[in-house]
C-alpha cells in the first residue's frame, strides 16, 4: 500500500512539474490572435520614430578591419552549433519608397537587397525560398502572407529568416501581448496608399505555428530593441539595431543603414565579422562561416550611431 502512494505521489508530481507546462505553453500559443492581413489591430498614440538619414557631414564609416574590435562579453562563442539538416526559408523586407514622400529612405530597400544576396550567394539559400519584398510592394498583407506560407511548408529540422529594414512606431495597440507600450515595423497600407503597422504581438502570433526552433530576426529601425520582450524563445537569435528608445541611422557614407552596413555588407559578404574558424578549415576570414552572432558582434563594435541589441537563445553560434 505504501509503495502505491508512493508511486501515485510521484506520478503527480510528474504531471505537475514536466506535463502541465508544457501542455499550458501549447494552449497559450494557440490562444494567441492571428495577425489580420486585411485590417491592422486597434491601436492608440501611434507614433512614427523615423530612421534618420545622414547628411554628407556625417561621421565616414571606419575603415575595413579598424574598428573598436570585438566587444568583450559578445555574443559569439567560437563554438558551433547543430548545423541543421533541413531547408531554408527567409523574408527580407526594405522599404525607402513609403506612400507620398514625407517618410521616404534612402538606402532600407538597398539593405533588403544585400541581406537577400548574403541568404542565396554566402550562406546558399535557394533564391525561390527567399521572399524578396521592397517599397510599395512590402505591403501588410504581402508580408504576413509570405510568413504564413513558410510555416506552411518548414518542417522542424529547416531555418527561418526574417528581415525588416525601414521605420519603427510605437504605440498602445491591442495585439495579443501584455506589453503597455507595443513597438512595430512601418509599412505599407493593402492599397498602397498609406502607412500602415504590424505590431510585435503580431509577429509573435505569425511566427508562432513554426515548429523549427532555428528561427533569425533581424531589426534595422528605429526603437528595435523592444522586439525583443516578444520574440524571445528557445532556438531564436533576434538581433535588433538599437535599444527600445533608440534611433537607428542611414547615410550615402554608408549606402547602407548603419547596422546592415557592418552587418550584412562588411559582416557577411565581405567576411570581415569571422574572427572564430568554425568549419576548421584553418582559413580566417571567410565570408561562409560567418555565424549570426559574428555579424553581429562585427556591427556592433563598430556602429557609432546605432546601440545594436541582441537576444541570443540558441546554444553556441549559428551559421545559416
Amino acid at each position: 500500500m505504501q509503495r502505491k502512494k508512493l508511486w501515485l505521489a510521484l506520478s503527480i508530481t510528474l504531471i505537475t512539474v514536466l506535463i502541465l507546462p508544457s501542455i499550458a505553453y501549447t494552449y497559450s500559443l494557440n490562444k494567441l490572435p492571428k495577425p489580420d492581413k486585411q485590417r491592422p489591430v486597434p491601436a492608440t498614440n501611434i507614433e512614427i520614430v523615423k530612421k534618420i538619414t545622414l547628411g554628407r557631414r556625417g561621421k565616414p564609416p571606419t575603415p575595413p578591419g579598424q574598428g573598436k574590435g570585438k566587444k568583450k562579453n559578445g555574443a559569439a562563442t567560437g563554438i558551433l552549433g547543430e548545423p541543421y539538416e533541413g531547408d531554408s526559408y527567409a523574408v527580407v523586407v526594405g522599404i525607402s519608397d513609403y506612400p507620398g514622400e514625407a517618410n521616404d529612405l534612402n538606402y532600407s530597400d538597398d539593405d533588403a537587397r544585400e541581406m537577400r544576396d548574403a541568404l542565396i550567394g554566402v550562406y546558399g539559400f535557394s533564391k525561390s525560398n527567399v521572399k524578396l519584398l521592397t517599397d510599395l510592394d512590402a505591403t501588410r498583407e504581402a508580408i504576413l502572407t509570405a510568413i504564413k506560407d513558410i510555416s506552411i511548408i518548414a518542417g522542424v529540422n529547416d531555418e527561418i529568416v526574417f528581415f525588416f529594414s525601414g521605420h519603427g512606431a510605437k504605440g498602445f495597440a491591442d495585439d495579443g501581448d501584455k506589453e503597455r507600450v507595443d513597438e512595430s515595423i512601418v509599412v505599407v497600407s493593402n492599397d498602397k496608399e498609406s502607412l500602415t503597422y504590424i505590431w510585435d504581438g503580431e509577429i509573435k502570433a505569425a511566427f508562432s505555428g513554426f515548429s523549427t526552433s532555428r528561427i533569425i530576426f533581424i531589426f534595422d529601425t528605429c526603437l528595435s530593441g523592444g522586439m525583443k520582450r516578444d520574440l524571445e524563445e528557445t532556438g531564436r537569435v533576434i538581433n535588433m539595431a538599437t535599444n527600445e528608445s533608440g534611433y537607428a541611422y542611414e547615410s550615402n557614407l554608408w549606402e547602407n543603414g548603419e547596422f546592415s552596413y557592418y552587418f550584412v555588407d562588411m559582416g557577411m559578404i565581405q567576411g570581415k565579422a569571422d574572427i572564430y574558424d568554425h568549419d576548421n578549415d584553418t582559413t580566417i576570414p571567410e565570408s561562409s562561416d560567418v555565424t549570426i552572432e559574428e555579424a553581429f558582434d562585427y556591427a556592433k563594435a563598430n556602429c557609432s550611431y546605432d546601440k545594436p541589441t541582441i537576444g541570443d537563445y540558441f546554444e553556441d553560434d549559428l551559421l545559416p
